[in-house]
């Protein structure tokens, strides 16, 4: 439950935030705004007593004659007095000395709005209303008579019985609305009690409540006790070929991952043990813990079958063994030099690494590696940028300073088999500008790191790591990759048709346009010499070119139209699919879809 649960507080509790600062502005700006000026009284005439009723009036009998009225009461319009008679069509006026009855037209609207008013301004033409917003508790037509002052004033009165409602301004109006936004009722701005704040007042509960929930889920009982105080606890780490890579005694309660990095032994991840990326997945040997809700999110069931969870999330309890893919890499690292950098497309970048020979056996394709990036703060015209891409990069909205400010890992799969590389480690870096539309959101900060990267320059890095490969058997293969995918998939092509494989072998690759594709010509030639090897080209974005060659439409829905719907035996085909998490997920849920089992696919997460 926490995952789902973790992500619904974060939406919800952004939408509730932006509310809570809206609460809290508005109330600060009614409190700061001069609540003289607000009621209108900075210029408003202060009401002298009545004069005495005269005595030539005329008895109300004489005046309304036969007229059915509900109600009779007696007042003064300017210095005339006069009869205010409640009828059923409304309110009407009489003069209480001739009887005639008292209209209230633009002229005594305008003199009845000046003798309201004490400011310097000038009144302009009265307007007739039937009603306004800024007199909403009014019921009945109006008139209103501005003033030219610099507060913007307006007079609103009564059109029937010429009563002068309210003084209304641009300080009031200010306040009306921060009290729209504090209230929250956006139509007529009186409801304090409407849907919209009464939501947003239960969606704050239910916020406080399940951050208490998550706070308490993020913390075990042992986090509250000293290390010394737990007692120890063995742990000991495997290789997956049940070689015994390190014995050592944690803190109980203490996490696999937290245990290991005390030793040094680092395990993969991009999220820094954070239960959001599952690069950190070990194999418990014996009976594992259930499965945690994270666990469950970023593991499949087979895995979890199998025994795999993630260290970030599998405490010492007791005297615990796992196994870890990777090995003795876990805490080697070693020094490369960058040889040559190639920009293949705008924001795809090969970099190509030499290492020292006696590594590189270790790395299969599928393989991926962890740059240590280091700490730095490097002005954006480092960004090596070819004149060919200008056009594309002088689109992209980046800082001034591109910065890390603390040293992390970034995980790079190979490209190409090292000895088709003649023993280089070949990287393909997508570059990450961050959300454009936020300014706050930083550029990726490994490929920010990468992409200043130069011709001699050293690399440090970790591995091999990782479990995605080329399943062993001819059986026929289908790639389906877009993005930075094409990485490993490219590096797993090339080792096939360079080994003689016999099967055959589809290559379905997405990008939104030609110009982002890399590595076109090279898998259309190795289509052309090799028979038993296809390559497809899909484009999602129709409107920039003219297709030519590639298929429109996204990858696996054009790779499920053009094959998998028409495939005979998909359950004798192998699956390796890699890209961007959306058309990862997509692909992923399509093959379940059609039948295809779990162990038939293998996929590399990027988790970005």
């Amino acid at each position: 439950m926490t995952p789902w649960m973790r992500s619904l507080h974060k939406w919800l509790g952004l939408l509730i935030g932006l509310q809570l600062v809206l609460w809290m502005a508005s109330g600060a700006g009614m409190a700061l705004l001069d609540h003289e000026r607000v009621q209108g009284h900075e210029f408003r005439a202060h009401a002298d007593a009545a004069p005495a009723w005269p005595r030539d009036v005329l008895p109300p009998a004489a005046v309304l004659g036969a007229s059915a009225a509900h109600s009779v009461g007696s007042g003064w319009l300017l210095d005339t007095p006069v009869y205010q008679v409640a009828m059923a069509q409304g309110m009407q006026l009489f003069d209480a000395r001739s009887g005639a009855a008292v209209r209230i037209d633009a002229a005594l609207a305008a003199a009845i709005a000046r003798a309201s008013y004490t400011g310097p301004g000038k009144p302009l033409p009265p307007q007739q209303l039937g009603d306004s917003a800024e007199v909403r508790d009014h019921d009945g037509p109006l008139w209103r008579v501005d003033f030219s002052d610099a507060e913007q004033t307006s007079v609103y009165l009564s059109a029937q019985s010429g009563e002068v409602l309210a003084h209304r301004n641009r300080t009031w109006r200010l306040f009306d609305l921060f009290w729209m936004l504090h209230i929250m009722d956006y139509a007529e701005r009186s409801n304090f009690n409407n849907p919209l704040v009464i939501g947003a007042g239960v969606g704050g509960l239910w916020i406080a409540l399940t951050g208490m929930w998550l706070l308490l889920a993020s913390f075990r009982l042992a986090d509250f006790v000293p290390r010394r105080w737990r007692g120890r606890q063995a742990l000991s780490v495997f290789s997956p070929d049940g070689q015994l890579l390190r014995r050592l005694a944690a803190p109980k309660g203490e996490t696999v991952y937290r245990a290991l990095a005390r030793e040094g032994l680092n395990l993969p991840s991009n999220c820094g043990g954070g239960q959001s990326c599952g690069l950190c997945a070990v194999r418990v040997r014996g009976t594992p813990a259930r499965p945690t809700p994270a666990d469950r999110a970023q593991l499949s069931a087979s895995q979890l079958k199998m025994g795999f969870r993630l260290a970030c999330n599998l405490p010492v309890r007791s005297t615990l063994q796992v196994e870890a893919a990777g090995g003795a890499n876990l805490w080697r690292q070693q020094t490369a030099a960058v040889e040559q950098v190639t920009a293949v497309t705008p924001f795809l970048r090969e970099i190509v690494l030499k290492t020292e020979p006696s590594l590189l056996s270790r790395f299969q394709p599928g393989a991926y590696l962890q740059v240590h990036v280091p700490k730095y703060l490097v002005p954006r015209e480092r960004l090596v940028c070819p004149e060919q891409h200008r056009h594309d990069w002088a689109a992209l909205v980046l800082p001034a300073a591109l910065r890390n400010p603390e040293p992390l890992r970034r995980s790079y799969s190979l490209a190409a088999p090292v000895d088709a590389a003649s023993g280089r480690l070949t990287l393909l870096v997508r570059f990450n500008p961050g959300q454009q539309s936020k300014r706050s959101h930083a550029p990726g900060r490994g490929s920010s790191y990468l992409y200043t990267l130069r011709a001699g320059d050293p690399v440090r890095f970790s591995g091999p790591f990782g479990d995605f490969a080329i399943r062993a058997g001819g059986r026929e293969k289908i790639f389906i990759g877009g993005g930075a995918g094409m990485a490993p998939l490219r590096a797993m092509i090339h080792s096939l048709l360079a080994s003689g494989a016999r099967e055959r072998i589809h290559f379905w690759y997405g990008a939104r346009s030609r110009r982002e594709a890399p590595y076109v010509e090279e898998m259309a030639e190795l289509a052309a010499r090799n028979p038993g090897f296809s390559w497809h080209l899909v484009l999602s974005d129709q409107a920039q070119e003219d297709h030519g060659d590639a298929l429109p439409g996204l990858v696996h829905e054009v790779a499920h139209e053009r094959l998998l719907r028409s495939h005979p035996a998909l359950q004798d085909c192998d699956f390796y699919v890699c890209g961007p998490p959306v058309m990862l997920s997509a692909t992923r849920r399509l093959l379940a879809r059609l039948g295809v089992a779990e162990d038939q696919v293998r996929f590399d997460d990027f988790k970005i």
